[in-house]
């Protein structure tokens, strides 16, 4: 066996040990446990500033382009984002590049034993160990001191108030569009939503927020009043001033807090993408000079041209075209129907649909079967997937649409080729949950589809997105 080989075989050993804990699908409301853990190791958190993002819709989008203009910047970068498409290590980027599985398992290592410290702190008083994603937020932030990094983006795993990440103070707090999701956990409206979210604000920083419903904003206000914090709003403040089709995804103008910014290359899909961008701007901004100080025209244009974001609108496949979409509540799929419409050039759309138990099928279907030619409903390995029968019979009935139905995500994906290559202008889109996308980009990997290059992107309409 080779190191690298062991070293991987490690790195798999700690996600496996992880998982023994209780899922992040069932967050303990609680800050406690992290915060004791946090402190027996020392405070890793405190070994570098920090913005901090939550919302409901384009978190991980915002985060992967903030960092990406931040390293432009020359600057030794964190990133933690949830979930994984593919293997546990891109929860933690450093310098844009998952972190090494020797690297990975040997900080697992070294805090382990004071883990399970607290794990026994915690049984004593009658209370659950910590979860899976307690530990991984530990584990990010020893990571991230351990590198070490000049600055780390830290992504919200679920609301933001009693999130684990919570126990950090991040200078720059970062709110992407709030809308229904997770109800069961976080509140019934938005309002209460964004109450919860708005927990990140701490004293003193620097609140960037995307436009929001007016309820939302109020309780954002309202946060950011009670802490001293300053509010700065889309489209008050900053806004995308343009966004135009381009080879492999857009020109944006963006105005941000301290300057504008204009014709900047954003290979990313869809309006919310350049919506994305300019909330990472602005918080970029608020970050590197407090706001005051335009960004550098050159290293913004380098930062935003070499961002990305995995499993969003991503080309896995040409001939036929296959994109995937992470879209998972009705507002991420409302996005992901309007990027298609304005981004591709397609005559016809089938759409492999995979949703879990705990979201909004409804609203999902919704959104996609205005623009769908054809429907496959199938499901993920996910234990929390909704089964693919149970979701056919649905969409028939909230449709009258009669979808392909099989359990098997790779039969699925195929009969969906099958009908794309039967045309000119087809194209598959994977979607529904980030388990469905991160199955398909290793099966695209997998099975060989061909990969695209530059100039075989789809085609894509002249004019403004």
């Amino acid at each position: 066996m080779t190191d690298a080989d062991a070293h991987r075989q490690a790195a798999d050993a700690v996600y496996a040990e992880l998982l023994e804990r209780l899922g992040e699908a069932h967050p303990e409301r609680r800050l406690e446990a992290t915060r004791r853990a946090v402190e027996v190791l020392g405070d890793p958190q405190k070994a570098f500033p920090i913005i901090h993002v939550t919302g409901t819709n384009g978190k991980t989008s915002t985060s992967r382009i903030a960092e990406s203009i931040l390293r432009s910047y020359g600057l030794r970068t964190g990133l933690f984002t949830s979930p994984h498409l593919e293997r546990f290590n891109e929860r933690f980027l450093i310098d844009g590049e998952p972190i090494s599985d020797e690297a990975l398992a040997r900080n697992w290592s070294e805090i382990k034993p004071y883990i399970e410290i607290v794990d026994a702190e915690l049984k004593a008083a009658g209370k659950p160990r910590l979860t899976f994603f307690e530990a991984v937020t530990v584990l990010g932030f020893a990571c991230f001191a351990d590198a070490p990094v000049d600055v780390a983006v830290i992504e919200v795993g679920m609301g933001g108030e009693w999130d684990s990440t919570n126990v950090a103070d991040g200078q720059v707090a970062v709110i992407t569009p709030i809308s229904l999701d997770h109800t069961a956990s976080l509140g019934g409206t938005v309002a209460e939503i964004a109450r919860t979210k708005a927990g990140i604000i701490k004293e003193g920083a620097t609140v960037v927020t995307a436009a929001q419903e007016p309820s939302a904003m109020r309780e954002l206000q309202a946060a950011a009043s009670a802490r001293h914090a300053q509010l700065v709003a889309q489209p008050a403040q900053f806004d995308v001033v343009s966004a135009q089709v381009a080879v492999g995804g857009q020109l944006v103008s963006l105005r941000g807090l301290a300057g504008t910014y204009e014709s900047l290359t954003l290979p990313l899909y869809g309006e919310h993408q350049a919506q994305n961008a300019a909330v990472a701007v602005a918080a970029v901004e608020a970050f590197l000079g407090g706001g005051a100080q335009p960004l550098n025209g050159e290293l913004l244009e380098e930062g935003l041209s070499a961002a990305s974001s995995p499993g969003r609108l991503q080309l896995v496949g040409t001939e036929p075209t296959v994109l995937v979409d992470a879209a998972h509540n009705p507002a991420g799929a409302g996005s992901l129907a309007a990027a298609l419409r304005t981004f591709f050039d397609f005559d016809e759309i089938a759409f492999v649909l995979g949703i879990l138990k705990d979201k909004d099928a409804r609203g999902i279907v919704a959104q996609l079967a205005p623009i769908a030619a054809q429907l496959f409903v199938t499901q993920s390995h996910s234990e929390r997937a909704r089964p693919s029968e149970e979701l056919a019979e649905d969409v028939y009935e909230w449709t009258g649409a009669r979808a392909e139905e099989t359990d098997d995500l790779g039969d699925a994906i195929e009969a969906a080729r099958a009908w794309a290559a039967e045309g000119e202008k087809r194209a598959v889109v994977v979607t529904g949950s980030i388990t469905l996308v991160g199955e398909t980009i290793t099966m695209a990997a997998d099975r060989g589809w061909k990969a695209p290059r530059v100039d075989e992107l789809p085609e894509q309409p002249e004019g403004e997105a």
